[in-house]
C-alpha cells in the first residue's frame, strides 16, 4: 500500500464540481409545479375535514392500528411553538425516529400527519417538497425508508433547509449503513429504528448545532488549521513513516477545533467532503474520546454506505484539542494501530508539532480588517479545486444573533 500526502498533485478531498448535492433537482420551478400540482392534495383535506377524520384515526391508519396518543401539553406550549426551527425524522410507515425538541414518543400524532402529507402527495404521482404557512417553511426530504421534515420560521431557504435534512440522513447512515438500513425495513416496515440509534442522539443534536453556525456545511468544503508550511510538512511525513506500512489502513487524519490538520490517504481513495463533515461530528460530539483511546466502526456515505470502516480514534494528548483518526477495514487492527499512535505522538512532541497545533487553534484566528479591503464587513472563500475554504470571525455587525442569521442566507 502505498500512501499520499496532502502535498501532493492529486487533491485528497472531490472538488467542488465533484461533491456538490443537487438536492434531488430541487429547484423553483419545481416548486411552481408542486404548487400547481397541489390542488388533489387540497381536495383531500377537505375530504378529511368534511368526513370528520380526526389526527388519533390518521395516526391510527399510518401506524396500523396503534394505541390513541394523546398529544402532550408541550406541543401547543409556546415555549416549543416558538422555536425557530424544529427537525423531525420518521419511518415511511410514520413511526418516530427523532425530534429536535421534545420527546419522540409525545409527537406521534403529529408526525403521523406529516407521513399522510408525504402518503398523499406521492398517491397522486407527486413529490412533497416545501408548505410555506405564514412566517413557517415545512420542507420535506424522503430518503426511503425515512421521511425527514424541517419546520423553520429562520431565515434559511428551502434549498438549505434540504440540504441540512440531507447531512441528518448522512448522519444516521454512519451509524447503521445504508444496507443495514434498508434490511430493517424491507422486514419489518412499523420496525421503531429508535432501538438501534439509542444513545446517538447527541451525534444528531451536535450535528444540528454545527449546521446552524458552522459555513462548511453551506460550502461543502473545509476549512484547514493554519499551521506554517514546515510544520504541516512534518506532521504529514511523520504520519506517513509510521502508517505506511500497515496493511488495510485507508485514512490518517488529524482534526482540531473542527479544523482539517493533516490527512493520508490510501492510493486512489478520497474523502468526499461530506465524509470529513461526518467525522469532525463524530470527534465534536462525544467527549469520550479525550479519555481514552476509542475503537468504533462509522460508515463513511459517500465513500461507502453499504459497509462500515473501523476507527481508531483519540486525542493526541490529554491536554491537545487535536483528535488523530486512524480508519481502517480491518476489525483486528486496534493494538497495532494503538501502537501506531504512540510512535506518531512522540515523533511530533520531538518536532514541536504538537504546541504548534496549539498554538495555531489560540491565535490563528484573524479578523476582517486585517485584509485591509476597505468597508469590508465579512467574506468566505472557497477554493473550488480543493474543496477547502477560510474566513474571518465574526465581526460587527454580526456579532448579533439575528444579523449572523441573516448573513447565512446571502
Amino acid at each position: 500500500m502505498h500512501l499520499e500526502p496532502g502535498a501532493s498533485s492529486q487533491t485528497m478531498l472531490l472538488t467542488t464540481e465533484q461533491s456538490e448535492e443537487n438536492f434531488d433537482g430541487f429547484t423553483d420551478r419545481n416548486l411552481v409545479e408542486t404548487e400547481t400540482n397541489s390542488e388533489n392534495f387540497e381536495n383531500y383535506l377537505a375530504e378529511m375535514k368534511d368526513s370528520s377524520v380526526n389526527e388519533t384515526q390518521i395516526l391510527h391508519d399510518v401506524n396500523g392500528g396503534i394505541e390513541p396518543f394523546q398529544a402532550d401539553e408541550f406541543v401547543h406550549s409556546d415555549a416549543w411553538r416558538s422555536r425557530l426551527k424544529h427537525v423531525f425524522v420518521l419511518s415511511v410507515a410514520g413511526k418516530p425516529i427523532y425530534s429536535r425538541y421534545g420527546s419522540e414518543d409525545k409527537l406521534v400524532t403529529t408526525m403521523g400527519v406529516m407521513q399522510a402529507l408525504v402518503s398523499c402527495v406521492k398517491d397522486n404521482k407527486d413529490t412533497v417538497r416545501c408548505m410555506v404557512a405564514g412566517n413557517h417553511r415545512f420542507v420535506f426530504s424522503v430518503h426511503e425508508p425515512i421521511i425527514l421534515v424541517a419546520v423553520s420560521q429562520s431565515y434559511e431557504s428551502v434549498v438549505q433547509l434540504i440540504q441540512q435534512l440531507n447531512y441528518m440522513f448522512y448522519q444516521i447512515v454512519s451509524i447503521l449503513t445504508s444496507a443495514q438500513l434498508h434490511k430493517i425495513f424491507e422486514k419489518r416496515q412499523n420496525y421503531d429504528l429508535r432501538r438501534l440509534l439509542s444513545g446517538s442522539e447527541k451525534f444528531l443534536d451536535n450535528l444540528l448545532h454545527l449546521l446552524d453556525i458552522e459555513p462548511s456545511f453551506l460550502l461543502c468544503a473545509v476549512r484547514c488549521l493554519p499551521l506554517s508550511l514546515a510544520a504541516r510538512d512534518n506532521i504529514i511525513q511523520t504520519v506517513i513513516q509510521n502508517c505506511s506500512k500497515i496493511k488495510n489502513l485507508v485514512f490518517a487524519i488529524i482534526l482540531a477545533d473542527n479544523q482539517l490538520v493533516a490527512m493520508v490517504r490510501m492510493k486512489k481513495c478520497f474523502l468526499h467532503p461530506i465524509d470529513l463533515h461526518i467525522l469532525i461530528n463524530l470527534v465534536c460530539a462525544s467527549e469520550s474520546f479525550r479519555t481514552a483511546e476509542s475503537w468504533t466502526p462509522i460508515c463513511l456515505p459517500k465513500f461507502d454506505s453499504s459497509g462500515f470502516l473501523h476507527g481508531h480514534v483519540s486525542y493526541l494528548n490529554d491536554s491537545s484539542n487535536a483528535c488523530l483518526l486512524l480508519l481502517t477495514v480491518d476489525r483486528d487492527l486496534f493494538f497495532q494501530l494503538s501502537e501506531c499512535k504512540k510512535k506518531i505522538v512522540q515523533k511530533l512532541k520531538l518536532l514541536g508539532c504538537i504546541d504548534a497545533i496549539e498554538e495555531s487553534i489560540t491565535k490563528g484566528k484573524y479578523m476582517v480588517s486585517q485584509v485591509c479591503v476597505p468597508d469590508l464587513r465579512h467574506f468566505l472563500y472557497k477554493v473550488r479545486s480543493t474543496s477547502q475554504y477560510t474566513g474571518p470571525v465574526f465581526g460587527s455587525p454580526y456579532i448579533n444573533e439575528c444579523f449572523r442569521d441573516r448573513k447565512s442566507v446571502v
